[in-house]
C-alpha cells in the first residue's frame, strides 16, 4: 500500500480549511516522454520546491515532479508553525553533540525562521505569517522545566523567551489544562499551503520546469540518474529526492531511518467574540503531551487544532471525532462548536526527532524526517541541498553528521506492523531513552 494513495483522490487537495480559503494555481502539465535536464527534484512540497527555486536562482536547468499537486502533503496541510532552533531543544542537542555543536544548530533553526520570512517577503508571498508560538505545560514540573529552558536560552544564547506562570499563560490561553509556559516571539505561524503555492510560483518564475500528476515509480542511478513515471521519464546528472512521509519505496536506506505517521487536524465554525476564550493574542501554542496538541486561530476567527496520531496507513474513519476528543480536553466549552473542516496528512520522523539529511550517492541527495518541525526545516534543507549540488555543502554536512540509526526492522516497518514500531518508539520516549 501506498501512503501517495491510501487516504486522498489522486490530483486533489484534502478537504482542509486551507485549500477552501487558498486559490489553487493552474495546474502544471503532466510529464509525458523523456525530458533532460540538470537537477531532477522529485516531491513538490517545501523541501523539492525550496530546493528547485534556488537552483533555478543559480541558473541550473530544473524540472520538479510530483505525484499530486504541488503542496499537497504535509507542507500544504500542517499546523503552520514556524518554530525556533530545532525539534529537540538546545538541552538536549548539548547532550546529544556538545555545547559547541548544538550552538551550530541553533544558528542554523534562526537561518531557516529568517529564510522563510525572507521567501515571503522577497516572492510577495502573502501566508498570513504571525509573530508568536507559546510552550503551554500541563503540570507543574513541566512548566518548571519550561522555565528553566528559557533561563538557559538567555544565558547561553542571549534568546528571550517569556516566562508565564499560571496566570499569566491563562491571560493569554484560558484553558483549564494548563498550568504555565513559556512566549516565544521570534517563532511565527502562517498558512502553509499559501506558502507552498507562492514557492512554485516563484520556482517556475525563476525559470524550473514543474510537473504534476507524475508519480515516481523508480529511479536508475548512474552518472546520470533517469527518473521514470508512469508517462515519461527525467534524465538529469544531479537527482534531489524531497519526499518526506511520501517517499514510499524509492530508496531503501532512507526508509529505513526515516518512519512516516499520520496527524489529524480540525477548524471550527467562526467564534465570533468567543475568540477570547481561546487566545488573547494571535499566537499559536504547542503543549507537552506525549501525541502533541498545537493550536491558533484563523484570520477569520476559526479555531485550528491539531491532535492526535495514527501509525498505520490508513486515517481514522472519522478525523472530527478523533481530534474534538483532545480540543474538548483542551477547550471544553466548545463542545457544541461546529466542525467545518477536518483533515490528515503524512509527515515523518525520525529515531533522534532530527532531519535526516544524506548523500546517497555523488549525485544523489536527500533530505526528510523534519519530525513536525519542517516549516523551517524543510524550506532550509532544499536550499541546503540546492548550494551541495553546486558544491558549497557546509550547511548540508552539518546535518549529513547528525547520528541518524534505523528504526527496528528497518523498511520492513512502511507497512501495517508500523503499529509496533510505534509502540515501541513511545515507549522510549516514555522512557527518556
Amino acid at each position: 500500500m501506498n501512503l501517495l494513495f491510501s487516504n486522498d483522490r489522486r490530483g486533489e487537495y484534502p478537504e482542509s480549511w486551507y485549500a477552501a480559503v487558498t486559490p489553487e494555481l493552474p495546474p502544471y502539465p503532466v510529464l509525458k516522454g523523456e525530458v533532460r535536464a540538470d537537477v531532477c527534484v522529485v516531491g513538490g512540497g517545501f523541501t523539492g520546491l525550496s530546493a528547485a527555486l534556488h537552483l533555478a536562482e543559480a541558473g541550473l536547468d530544473v524540472v520538479l515532479v510530483e505525484a499530486h499537486r504541488v503542496g499537497f502533503g504535509a507542507s500544504g496541510r500542517n499546523g503552520g508553525q514556524l518554530g525556533s532552533g530545532q525539534r529537540q531543544d538546545q538541552v538536549k542537542l548539548e547532550k546529544m553533540v556538545g555545547r559547541d555543536e548544538a550552538r551550530r544548530f541553533w544558528e542554523l533553526g534562526e537561518e531557516a525562521k529568517a529564510l522563510v520570512r525572507d521567501l515571503a517577503v522577497r516572492h510577495g508571498i502573502d501566508c498570513d505569517l504571525r509573530d508568536g508560538i507559546a510552550w503551554a505545560g500541563s503540570s507543574d514540573g513541566s512548566v518548571r522545566e519550561l522555565h528553566d529552558y528559557a533561563d538557559h536560552m538567555a544565558r547561553h544564547y542571549g534568546y528571550g523567551l517569556e516566562v508565564l506562570d499560571r496566570d499569566g499563560f491563562a491571560a493569554l490561553c484560558p484553558s483549564p489544562a494548563y498550568r504555565g509556559g513559556v512566549l516565544d516571539r521570534g517563532a511565527a505561524h502562517l498558512n502553509p499551503l499559501k506558502l507552498a503555492l507562492g514557492l512554485a510560483r516563484a520556482a517556475e518564475g525563476a525559470g524550473a520546469r514543474i510537473f504534476e500528476r507524475s508519480h515516481v515509480h523508480h529511479i536508475q542511478r548512474g552518472k546520470s540518474v533517469t527518473v521514470l513515471t508512469d508517462a515519461g521519464r527525467v534524465v538529469a546528472d544531479h537527482l534531489v529526492l524531497g519526499c518526506n512521509g511520501y517517499l514510499g519505496g524509492l530508496d531503501r536506506q532512507v526508509a529505513a531511518r526515516v518512519m512516516p505517521i499520520n496527524n489529524f487536524v480540525v477548524a471550527t465554525e467562526p467564534l465570533g467574540t468567543d475568540t477570547a476564550r481561546v487566545l488573547a493574542e494571535e499566537i499559536a501554542v504547542s503543549d507537552d503531551r506525549f501525541v502533541v496538541n498545537y493550536f491558533r486561530l484563523s484570520p477569520d476567527g476559526r479555531l485550528l487544532f491539531g491532535g492526535g496520531e495514527s501509525y498505520g496507513y490508513r486515517f481514522p474513519s472519522d478525523i472530527r471525532a478523533t481530534v474534538r476528543k483532545p480540543m474538548l480536553e483542551i477547550f471544553p466549552h466548545l463542545r457544541d462548536v461546529d466542525l467545518t473542516h477536518a483533515w490528515g496528512g503524512t509527515l515523518a520522523i525520525t529515531m533522534k526527532r532530527l532531519p535526516h539529511l544524506a548523500r546517497l550517492a555523488p549525485n544523489v541527495l536527500t533530505a526528510s524526517g523534519y519530525s513536525g518541525h519542517g516549516v523551517g526545516n524543510a524550506v532550509q534543507a532544499g536550499k541546503l541541498m540546492a548550494e551541495a549540488v553546486r558544491g558549497q555543502s557546509a550547511g548540508f554536512d552539518t546535518f549529513a553528521a547528525l547520528p541518524s540509526p534505523a528504526f527496528p526492522g528497518g523498511p520492513a516497518f512502511r507497512s501495517p506492523l508500523l503499529v509496533l514500531a510505534m509502540s515501541w518508539y513511545a515507549m522510549r520516549d516514555r522512557l527518556g531513552l
